[in-house]
């Protein structure tokens, strides 16, 4: 698998020299150390559990500094510190390069997707492997029909004058509409109607299938115009329905019982993310917002007051290289973010190949 693009934040501060660097390290360590045991971090605890090569004092000097700049903050003046917002921002922008999933995991993702049957199973799997691998609230976004394409469609008889229309897109969503026909058609010519919108229109646009029927209707037979045109206005306007009734897009979440596992993470509730779960146009926009490789927003940096203190970890998936849709995790902000990036990035590439034919 190729290394997951990043998307960093440019505004999160590095210092240069040896002190910057040694910092750098103590509030990696911090971070990692606070997400493993959920306690504050103090200076002994430092450096009997990792290699900083210092005394106890100077690591306390550092983090002074760090709670300076707003890294770093004390939850009582005895304790130990915790990671900010900003923390957990420094310690993802320095992340080079996603720790790869481990053999098992790798063998699991495999085995479970590529057992799917059709495109609903591929989507409930993928959902739930990810939540279980994340142990946090996993998020996976349709196929959208407003950017599919249309891979084959089908004409079926259900009487003289009923027809079934199903349309299959490049990843493999199926849509089914009944059709209302003008006037008694055979299934032959029914079924070279089908022949003939899928010569011409295989592999264009939904949304812009309406134009490419408008002008096959105009270059029927005149013989055949008054049978087949109304039948050619009809699906159309079936396609043309079904996008419409995907703008709001379908999402399928899983894992929602880590979050309430995590609950003493939150200052208060865990109210106003569950909230914000059941509010799917507002988490598809902030996942669009993140379209740049594998991308991380913390805390405060979420747009919705709901997430204030959540984060969420988020990546693109594509069928034959073109974005189909959104996948991520949502959890509190001590998350293990390097673990997060890595299952949310596999997750969406195995969603490429699979839904791509590959």
């Amino acid at each position: 698998m190729a290394p997951a693009p990043r998307t960093r934040h440019s505004g999160s501060p590095q210092e240069k020299g040896a002190s910057g660097r040694r910092r750098a390290r103590v509030l990696d360590a911090i971070v990692r150390d606070y997400v493993s045991t959920h306690e504050p971090v103090g200076s002994r605890a430092l450096v009997e559990r990792y290699c900083l090569g210092v005394s106890p004092a100077t690591i306390r000097n550092d983090m002074a500094a760090l709670e300076e700049k707003g890294f770093l903050t004390q939850p009582h003046t005895s304790a130990g510190r915790v990671p900010t917002d900003a923390g957990y921002r420094s310690f993802v922008d320095s992340i080079d390069e996603l720790k790869p999933l481990s053999a098992p995991e790798r063998r699991a993702i495999e085995r479970l997707l590529d057992g799917a049957a059709d495109l609903d199973d591929v989507v409930t799997r993928a959902v739930r492997l990810l939540a279980q691998i994340t142990n946090q609230v996993a998020v996976v976004q349709y196929p959208s029909l407003q950017r599919a394409t249309l891979r084959h469609l089908d004409l079926i008889p259900l009487g003289d004058t009923r027809a079934m229309l199903v349309i299959i897109t490049d990843a493999g969503r199926v849509e089914q509409r009944t059709l209302a026909l003008a006037r008694p058609i055979d299934s032959a010519r029914l079924d070279a109607l089908g022949k003939k919108l899928n010569s011409r229109c295989g592999g264009s646009q939904l949304a812009e299938l309406a134009k490419a029927f408008d002008s096959i209707a105009a270059e029927l037979d005149p013989a055949e115009s008054p049978t087949l045109g109304p039948v050619v206005v009809a699906v159309a306007r079936a396609v043309i329905a079904a996008v419409d009734a995907d703008s709001e897009e379908r999402v399928v979440l899983a894992g929602t019982a880590n979050l309430s596992r995590n609950a003493t993470d939150f200052a208060n509730t865990i109210a106003p993310v569950l909230d914000l779960l059941e509010e799917q146009v507002i988490l598809l926009k902030l996942m669009a917002a993140m379209n740049d490789g594998v991308a991380v927003s913390i805390g405060h940096e979420n747009r919705h007051e709901g997430l204030g203190e959540a984060s969420v970890v988020a990546a693109n998936y594509d069928v034959d290289g073109a974005l189909a849709g959104h996948v991520g995790v949502v959890g509190p902000t001590r998350m293990d973010y390097p673990g997060a990036m890595a299952a949310v990035y596999a997750i969406s590439r195995y969603l490429s190949d699979i839904l791509t034919g590959k």
